[in-house]
């Protein structure tokens, strides 16, 4: 099994920064696909981005241009570097993963993170 723990949320201000991690157990990180989805709530889970194991990454429309996903595969470790953050972007960030493909779909992603909260002011 695969465990995801997440860590880096918090309160910051718009125009602000946050880096947001996600700690993996388990073997064959390097050949999974990770991704970070955010949800509201009342409203469904949205995809943020993925990180294949090829490095191709993949972003929402919305945070093109500020939000920057990446890994490290000797610490088992994706992160989530968030840029110029808006009032829009608070939410609860999830982490996740799947072994078996990629794409931005949440119903295809296996395993999940806790979720930690992202709470942007103005």
């Amino acid at each position: 099994q695969v465990q995801l723990v997440e860590s880096g949320g918090g309160l910051v201000q718009a125009g602000g920064s946050l880096r947001l991690s996600c700690a993996a157990s388990g073997r064959l990180f390097n050949s999974y696909t990770m991704g970070w989805f955010r949800q509201i709530p009342g409203e469904e889970r949205e995809f943020v981005a993925y990180i294949m194991w090829t490095a191709a990454t993949a972003y929402h429309d919305s945070v093109k241009g500020r939000f920057t996903i990446s890994k490290d595969n000797a610490k088992n470790t994706v992160y989530l570097q968030m840029n110029g953050l808006k009032a829009e972007d608070t939410a609860v960030y999830y982490c996740a993963a799947r072994s078996d493909g990629w794409g931005s779909s949440p119903h295809e992603y296996v395993y999940w993170g806790q979720g930690t909260q992202v709470t942007v002011s103005s």
